[in-house]
């Protein structure tokens, strides 16, 4: 069974959630009753430096994570379709350098060896409310519970994630656009994030996507998107001076440790992928690269994946 090219398309957000933990997994589309997706990923994540408060960028702080991601769907109805899905983190303090004198050295960054575990469950469910997979319009509110799977470390820049619960509410909205090709999609999604509170300090988060999809053949499928994320509170980082605030902005000899988890995280980013369609499984590739932010991580991560479609037995519908 081959799984229809407009049912999967929304896996390119699944490769670009991976770089960050605060992502949403978009999903306009969801599975018909009885089918789902059983996903594998490998993405390779380079952080290159900072943006800092100011906007002006470093090179400093560099590290390395090496994820692989393992996803399952499953159409409960024809309307709503449950998900459920885990990382195995591996990540590197790379810089041969030292980080700066404000920020504390912890020794998951100070062997330059690789940390390795499984980072947060993730638990998702995608209602669609008004289309079915090929409908020119659809949309699809969803539910996200993100659940760390042990207390792993958080501090420093080699660590596997932020370490805090998260409960995410989103919308989908996929349109055709017929009016240039019926084989043209525009798909935007905006969630809010209530995360965990931290030292009293809010970090909830906002995060939108605008992506555009064209159905080169039947089994090509080519993808170009932005991503947007706003961190409602947190503390910003700051910069060099002359500029205000100057590190370590607003932080405190308490908070620094965790910063990584209370910054004031926004940022821009851009990517493009790929997802080739075939009899039995699909196949898809992503990149992904900051373009603007403050008080967050420049990066590049690339992505490969490959998905395997089911039908469950007719005394499961």
């Amino acid at each position: 069974m081959s799984i229809p090219a407009a049912g999967v398309r929304w896996i390119f957000a699944f490769a670009v959630a991976l770089s960050s933990a605060g992502s949403v997994l978009a999903q306009a589309s969801v599975e018909p009753r009885g089918f789902g997706l059983i996903s594998f990923s490998f993405q390779n994540i380079n952080h290159t430096g900072h943006i800092h408060t100011d906007g002006t960028t470093d090179n400093i702080g560099l590290s390395a994570n090496r994820d692989f991601y393992v996803e399952g769907d499953y159409g409960v109805t024809d309307h709503l379709t449950v998900s459920a899905g885990l990382p195995f983190v591996f990540s590197k303090f790379t810089d041969p350098g030292s980080l700066p004198p404000f920020l504390p050295f912890f020794p998951v960054d100070q062997c330059r060896c690789w940390n390795s575990g499984f980072q947060d469950f993730r638990f998702a469910a995608h209602y669609n409310v008004i289309g079915h997979p090929h409908s020119a319009l659809l949309v699809t509110p969803s539910v996200y519970v993100i659940v760390p799977s042990h207390a792993y470390e958080y501090r420093g820049e080699a660590v596997l994630g932020r370490n805090l619960r998260e409960l995410q509410l989103g919308m989908d909205i996929r349109q055709r656009i017929d009016a240039i090709s019926q084989n043209l999609y525009i798909e935007a999604n905006y969630s809010y994030s209530f995360v965990q509170v931290v030292l009293d300090i809010p970090n909830n988060r906002s995060n939108g996507n605008i992506e555009g999809a064209f159905l080169l053949t039947e089994k090509l499928s080519l993808n170009g998107r932005l991503n947007w994320q706003y961190t409602h509170g947190g503390l910003r980082f700051g910069s060099p001076p002359p500029a205000s605030p100057e590190f370590p902005g607003d932080f405190t000899i308490v908070t620094l440790g965790q910063h990584d988890r209370l910054q004031r995280d926004n940022y821009w980013r851009a990517g493009f992928g790929a997802v080739h369609s075939m009899q039995r499984m699909d196949v898809f590739a992503d990149f992904s690269t900051v373009i603007a932010g403050t008080d967050t991580h420049l990066l590049r991560a690339v992505t490969f994946g490959v998905s395997f479609p089911f039908q469950l037995g007719r005394h499961f519908q």
